[in-house]
């Protein structure tokens, strides 16, 4: 699968290497000093581009086709996890997944947007854009949350809700508006992670939490890149110039006080490693839980109101 065009000199390098790799094998020739001098270029050449990431980069990286998806991470951190179907009004939305599962021995309830790795997939996944059924699944779970007193993690990785006309006739602005309201009242606690893409409300139709993380190559916006640059220039080349000025970045989304915290990625993005980021992700979830668990729910609910409140508030 094809990644961002920036990637394209370490692509090749990395190609170059392998195949003196198996040159060497094939013909059993010593050329170790060889591969010893394209291997410290290229260290060189990964630290020169991912030290020095624009903003629209990051953005191309979230979006890369090889990036752990919301299942990954639920198999990677993961055990005895059962998937919950259905909203119980319309169907099951599969760009939605929720579930039961155990970290470690903690049992949770986990949500997050799903993209596919191919056209097929994505086609059944929506590209990870849920439609209201979705919202409404998610809402029905965090209740089936609350009932059991389950804190709840959400994996974040959507473009934006689904726009089309039938999702619009399903109502869904009032299923994501009905969860941004709900969201504030359910008395466990909630651990949202951006894995991905963080796109306008379908993003925050499920990212109302106690405590919001977002990967360091993932973003976090309003709008995407595309669609700010279509409506402040009529161009959509613009998305670069858009990706810089939105602050869509997780150091400036924490400056802002949007975000709690950053998470830390292998050199190159989380597709570069899954096992570490997915360890990365784990201990953060464990790390906060602990400290969420440790509040009353009347203070819990009232930090999490807070919290929102606060947002774009400068003194």
């Amino acid at each position: 699968m094809a990644g961002p065009d920036f990637e394209k000199p370490i692509i090749e390098l990395e190609k170059k290497i392998q195949e003196l790799r198996s040159f060497i094998l094939d013909k059993k020739i010593d050329l170790s000093p060889e591969v010893k001098k394209l291997e410290d270029k290229l260290v060189h050449l990964r630290k020169d581009v991912y030290s020095n990431l624009t903003p629209w980069q990051k953005v191309q990286l979230a979006r890369h086709p090889l990036r752990p998806y919301t299942l990954d991470y639920i198999s990677m951190i993961m055990t005895d996890f059962v998937e919950l179907h259905g909203d119980r009004l319309f169907s099951d939305d599969k760009a939605m997944i929720c579930g039961l599962a155990k970290v470690d021995k903690k049992k949770v309830m986990v949500i997050g947007h799903q993209k596919g790795r191919d056209t097929k997939e994505n086609l059944k996944r929506n590209f990870g854009c849920a439609h209201p059924e979705g919202y409404r699944k998610a809402l029905r779970v965090m209740q089936m949350a609350e009932e059991f007193q389950l804190p709840v993690i959400v994996f974040i990785d959507t473009p934006g809700a689904y726009p089309g006309i039938g999702a619009e006739e399903r109502g869904q602005s009032h299923a994501i508006a009905l969860n941004l309201r709900e969201m504030m009242c359910i008395n466990v606690p909630i651990m949202a992670i951006v894995i991905g893409e963080g796109g306008s409300g379908g993003a925050l139709g499920v990212g109302v939490a106690d405590r919001v993380a977002v990967l360091e190559n993932s973003y976090y916006s309003v709008i995407s890149p595309e669609g700010c640059a279509a409506i402040l220039w009529k161009d959509g080349a613009k998305a670069s110039l858009a990706a810089e000025v939105l602050k869509l970045t997780g150091p400036d989304l924490l400056k802002m006080g949007l975000i709690d915290e950053v998470i830390p990625e292998p050199m190159g993005g989380a597709h570069r490693d899954a096992q570490k980021i997915g360890q990365s992700v784990k201990e953060t979830i464990l790390r906060n839980f602990n400290e969420l668990e440790a509040l009353d729910r009347d203070q819990l609910l009232k930090l999490r109101y807070a919290k929102f409140r606060c947002m774009g508030v400068t003194v």
